[in-house]
C-alpha cells in the first residue's frame, strides 16, 4: 500500500516511519513517499529514514521524495498530512502580534490558531481537491494545524475519508495507566470536546470509573502532569482532567505573563532549533543524521510548554511515539482500516449527532471506533453546561474562521478574532487582524 505523507520534509515525519517500521501486518505500507516543497529537507529525511531502515530487523517500506504535488498523490491508499503554511516564521509572527497586544499568543490556542486557520485552510481545501481527483479511495489522516478546524474545511470535499489525529488525549490515557500500574489498553476514557480543548471526565476499568480514585489520591494525582501544570485542588473541582492546551483558558493571564516573560516564544526557539538542525544535517551521512534528529526531538520534549510549569516541577512526559503518540495513533488508524482490526481511539471526526450540541458537520474530538468501513464516532457522557458554552463559542470561531479562509471575508475573520473568549474585545480583534494581514504575506492573500 501506498502512504503519501504531505509535508514530507517535517521534523516528525521520523516518529510515523518508525511506527511504519512496528507494523508488521498484512497488509502494511509498502512504499512512502514525502512530499515537500523544499528538496533540502526532503534530503535530509529521506537519510533519516534510511538509517532507521538500516537498524530495522524486517523489510521497511521504501522511501520516494517528490516536489510535485499531483505525482506524490497518483494512486495513494492513505495520505497523512502535516504541512504548516507559512513555515516557522509564520508561527513566530502568529505568537508575537497577539503577544504585542497583551493577548497569548499560541500557534493552535486564541488569536494565533486563528491567523493559522486563515492561510492554511485554503491551501488544505486544494489539497482535498487534488486528492479527490487522484486518488479518489484514499483515506486522509489529517495532522495539520489547527487539526480540528483543518479536518472540518477537508471534511466539506472529502466527507467521512478525512479524519485527525493529535496525541494529546491517547497521551493522558498512558500517563493515567502509568500512575494506575496499567496497561493503557485496559482503560477507556470518556473523553469529549474539540482538537485542544476537551476534558476527560471518566476513565473505565472493566466498565468501573477508577478517575476518582486518582483524584483522591495524592501520590496519583501529583504524578501526573496535569497535576503539575492545573494544580491538584484544580482538577479535583473539575472532577476531570482537562487537556493540557486548556491551561490558556483556565489560567490565560498567567500564561500571557509567563509568555511574556520567557526569553523567547516556543515558536522563535523551534525556528532557531530547525534552521540550525537542517542547516547542519543536509548531505550528511544517514546514521549522523539520524543521531542529530535524535538530539533534537530530545530538545524539543524536554521544553515544551515548559513556560507553563514551575521550574521545580517535573519536565514534559513524552509519551513513546512508537507507540502511543500520534504517529501510532495514525498507523493503528490504516491498520483498522485495511485490514479490518477494529481499533477504538480518540479522533477528530465528523459529528453526526454524538453531541446534539454541536452543528451536526462540526468537526468533534471523541473516542472513535476505526475498521474497514471507516471511522465511527462513540457517544460519550454529554458534557456539562460550562464544557458546551466553551465548545460552542470556540466552534463558532472556528467556522467564522473557515468561511473567512475560503470567501476573503473581512467581516467573518474579525468576528472570528472578536469572539474567541482569550481576545473577548472587538477593537483588539480587529488590530489583531489589521496585524496579522500586515505581517504575514498567506494571510495578507486571503483577502486579495
Amino acid at each position: 500500500m501506498k502512504l503519501v505523507i504531505l509535508g514530507g520534509g517535517g521534523f516528525r515525519v521520523p516518529h510515523v516511519y518508525e511506527a511504519l517500521l512496528r507494523d508488521r501486518g498484512t497488509p502494511r505500507i509498502d512504499e512512502v513517499w514525502l512530499h515537500d516543497s523544499d528538496p533540502g529537507r526532503l534530503r535530509v529525511m529521506a537519510a533519516i529514514l534510511g538509517a532507521l531502515a538500516d537498524e530495522s530487523p524486517g523489510d521497511a517500506p521504501t522511501v520516494i521524495t517528490a516536489t510535485g504535488l499531483d505525482q506524490a498523490l497518483d494512486g495513494a491508499d492513505f495520505v497523512f498530512a502535516a504541512i504548516r503554511v507559512g513555515g516557522t516564521a509564520g508561527r513566530v509572527s502568529d505568537e508575537r502580534i497577539a503577544l504585542d497586544l497583551g493577548v497569548l499568543g499560541q500557534e493552535t490556542t486564541g488569536p494565533g490558531g486563528i491567523a493559522y486557520g486563515l492561510r492554511t485552510v485554503p491551501v488544505m481545501t486544494r489539497v482535498a481537491h487534488r486528492i479527490k481527483a487522484l486518488a479518489p479511495d484514499a483515506h486522509v489522516i489529517n495532522f495539520t494545524n489547527p487539526a480540528g478546524m483543518i479536518t472540518e474545511a477537508m471534511r466539506r470535499v472529502l466527507g467521512d475519508r478525512v479524519f485527525g489525529v493529535c496525541d494529546t488525549p491517547s497521551g493522558l490515557g498512558v500517563r493515567v495507566a502509568a500512575a494506575l500500574g496499567l496497561d493503557p489498553a485496559a482503560l477507556r476514557l470518556d473523553y469529549v470536546g474539540l482538537n485542544h480543548l476537551g476534558w476527560t471526565r471518566r476513565v473505565l476499568r472493566d466498565g468501573t470509573d477508577v478517575l476518582p480514585a486518582v483524584l483522591a489520591d495524592d501520590a496519583l494525582l501529583g504524578s501526573l502532569e496535569e497535576s503539575a501544570m492545573f494544580g491538584p485542588d484544580w482538577l479535583r473541582d473539575l472532577g476531570a482532567i482537562p487537556n493540557e492546551y486548556l491551561y490558556y483558558y483556565y489560567f490565560n493571564r498567567e500564561a500571557v505573563r509567563a509568555t511574556l516573560d520567557a526569553p523567547q516564544t516556543r515558536g522563535e526557539y523551534l525556528a532557531a532549533q530547525q534552521t540550525t538542525f537542517y542547516e547542519q544535517t543536509d548531505r550528511t551521512s544517514g546514521r549522523a543524521a539520524m543521531e542529530r534528529w535524535r538530539e533534537a526531538v530530545a530538545s524539543r520534549n524536554a521544553t515544551y510548554m515548559a513556560e507553563m510549569r514551575d521550574d521545580d516541577q517535573a519536565e514534559h512526559q513524552s509519551v513513546d511515539p512508537l507507540d502511543q503518540g500520534y504517529a501510532g495513533v495514525a498507523v493503528r488508524a490504516m491498520a483498522a482500516i485495511a485490514r479490518d482490526e477494529p481499533a477504538t481511539m480518540i479522533l477528530n471526526v465528523g459529528n453526526g449527532t454524538t453531541v446534539p450540541a454541536l452543528p451536526a458537520d462540526a468537526v468533534i474530538e471523541v473516542p472513535t471506533l476505526v475498521d474497514a468501513r471507516g471511522v465511527h464516532p462513540l457517544p460519550p457522557t454529554q458534557p456539562d453546561l460550562h464544557q458546551t458554552g466553551l465548545m460552542q463559542q470556540v466552534k463558532a470561531v472556528e467556522r467564522l474562521t473557515i468561511n473567512a479562509a475560503l470567501t476573503g471575508s473581512r467581516a467573518d475573520a474579525a468576528k472570528a478574532f472578536a469572539l474567541h473568549p482569550l481576545v473577548d474585545s472587538v477593537s483588539t480583534g480587529r488590530r489583531l487582524l489589521d496585524g496579522y494581514v500586515d505581517r504575514i504575506p498567506e494571510v495578507a492573500a486571503v483577502f486579495t
